[in-house]
């Protein structure tokens, strides 16, 4: 499924705003939509291959900072889709943007972004992005 509220976003994942996630207000805690941001971003993550470049040298994704600015309120049931796409590349870091589209609503419920730094476990400090790193990640905001 798609909406034009996500249109240009390389990664959308389809999640249920569970009935677990509503607060005493009857919409969906604040902290649940920070999860459905994770989730997105995770799997693009996933697309781009940096949790193999983890496994094999030690380079990952670390999250610098969030955050996350709420348009409408939603409510179960409710059937929701997650968008993530890079929109800055820096030297050691890159910047997502998320948006939470309800399809109750047939709206943008959401919209945030996330700093992902590049940070090497093993030495315990940030490191450059690697140069096929942002290759795929070009790939993949370009449709390919």
């Amino acid at each position: 499924m798609t909406h034009p509220q996500l249109a240009g976003f390389p990664v959308v994942v389809e999640a249920d705003a569970a009935w677990g996630d509503m607060d005493s207000f009857r919409h969906l805690n604040n902290v649940a939509y920070f999860r459905h941001f994770e989730n997105a971003r995770v799997e693009y993550l996933r697309r781009v291959g940096w949790f193999a470049l983890m496994d094999t040298i030690g380079v990952g994704p670390i999250v610098a900072s969030t955050q996350a600015r709420f348009r409408r309120p939603v409510k179960w049931p409710d059937r929701l889709l997650i968008g993530a796409r890079v929109i800055t590349i820096g030297p050691d870091r890159v910047t997502l943007e998320h948006r939470l589209v309800s399809t109750a609503l047939s709206e943008l419920a959401t919209e945030g972004q996330a700093v992902v730094v590049c940070y090497d476990y093993k030495a315990g400090k940030k490191t450059a992005l690697p140069n096929d790193l942002r290759a795929k990640i070009d790939a993949l905001e370009a449709g390919e």
